[in-house]
């Protein structure tokens, strides 16, 4: 096929992707569409954890000896990298957590234990969607069964976006957090950030936004969102696992209470009571992920290297093929936006009556790693009667070969079974 305009040069990027290079099953070829499960990982990350543990590992904060602060150095330089790819206004606004579940329930519990303005009680309520992965779901539902506030979503419309029709009704005066997804991580959909935040903003309710489907695709500007709060995970976005990061509002983070007790989270402690660092490090309690920050922030230096908008670009220009190629595939029936706009770079599918697991399975067989399931959005598949989905996610290292290879082998499933 001819070259799509705004593609990037995959040639030279998948150079540096070891992985990519592997084949499976007998010598096939691996073509990796999962990204957005998790992201392969560049050789420049790996080399930086590789170093890290080589030659600078040492616990950060508190030691003053030669590695101590040299790893301190690394760790914190990883905050201001994470501050400036999103625009924070202070490096003190980033918090480092496991993945953005954490960040998440950080910011469940954090509202649960919080003096007025801010508490969520008995009297409030609790705003989500229906599209949401579950780690925006559940911690907001243990909030609301410890607390007895009221927890109310956002339907879904046919089409796979959100039905902002009873904007009023279900944003109010008694509405205390509004959390939502910026990209769903089934659907595709990209959410009207604006109408919700402003709607949230007329009623003195506070906005998470989980990021985890943008910041690896998209230039994300936490002061352009307006959110209180936003959450993404590190290994979604060329890093490693086990490092993730909620970004909030500085004041916020002064006047909300810590959720986990321990080690460098404390100003004083006594027997009878301690005070509190300031934020970051109120929210950070015991030995953080230290090469996992560094490497996100050799992450975010190649991300940054490459540069968002052209990712964004790349991913926009496969989308649309992908949509193309895909309609072309009988009984295939895609699950949320049909067309590549306001969609991100996942797309999920069903197949005439196939079960996804088994669509997963042949196409494994060939080599093409596909999701298969209800990727922790289960009320999504409920709202639109069906069991579960296949999905195929792209990323800066996709190519339209790869979605050549996805289009042949799902004719291959349907011969497979008939």
């Amino acid at each position: 096929m001819t070259q799509m305009p705004g593609l990037l040069d995959t040639e030279a990027i998948r150079k540096d992707f070891p992985i990519l290079d592997r084949q499976v099953h007998d010598g096939r070829k691996l073509v990796y569409l999962d990204n957005a499960a998790t992201s392969q990982k560049p050789r420049q990350v790996l080399d930086a954890l590789s170093e890290y543990y080589e030659r600078y590992n040492a616990n950060v904060h508190r030691g003053v000896h030669v590695l101590a602060e040299e790893a301190t150095a690394l760790y914190e330089g990883a905050r201001d990298k994470v501050a400036a790819f999103v625009n924070a206004p202070s490096r003190d606004e980033v918090i480092f957590t496991k993945n953005a579940s954490e960040s998440l329930n950080l910011v469940a519990n954090m509202l649960g234990w919080a003096d007025e303005p801010y508490r969520v009680d008995h009297e409030t309520e609790i705003v989500i969607t229906e599209m949401e992965h579950h780690s925006n779901i559940v911690p907001w539902q243990l909030l609301a069964q410890r607390t007895g506030a009221k927890l109310k979503w956002f339907g879904l419309t046919d089409d796979g976006r959100l039905d902002l029709s009873n904007i009023e009704e279900v944003i109010n005066e008694k509405t205390k957090i509004v959390s939502f997804v910026l990209v769903s991580n089934i659907l595709g959909t990209v959410n009207p950030v604006e109408a919700i935040v402003r709607r949230a903003q007329e009623v003195g309710a506070l906005v998470c936004i989980d990021a985890s489907q943008a910041a690896p695709h998209m230039p994300l500007d936490v002061q352009a969102l307006q959110a209180d709060f936003v959450a993404f995970t590190g290994h979604k976005m060329c890093g490693p696992t086990g490092i993730g990061v909620l970004w909030g509002r500085q004041e916020l983070l002064e006047d909300l209470p810590p959720f986990l007790g321990g080690g460098e989270m404390i100003e004083t402690v006594s027997m009878h009571s301690s005070t509190y660092a300031p934020a970051p490090h109120k929210f950070e309690a015991g030995t953080p992920p230290i090469a996992q920050a560094v490497g996100l922030g050799a992450a975010i230096d190649y991300l940054d290297a490459i540069g968002m908008d052209r990712v964004l670009a790349h991913e926009h220009a496969l989308t649309e093929y992908a949509v193309r190629r895909l309609a072309e595939v009988p009984d295939l029936r895609i699950i949320g936006p049909t067309t590549a706009e306001d969609r991100g770079a996942a797309i999920s599918f069903t197949l005439g009556d196939i079960h996804p697991h088994d669509v997963g399975q042949v196409l494994d067989e060939e080599g093409i790693a596909v999701r298969v399931g209800h990727h922790c959005a289960r009320p999504v598949c409920l709202r639109y009667g069906i069991p579960a989905t296949t999905r195929a996610s792209f990323y800066l290292y996709s190519t339209p070969a790869e979605i050549d290879a996805l289009v042949d082998g799902l004719e291959h499933v349907r011969n497979f079974f008939g």
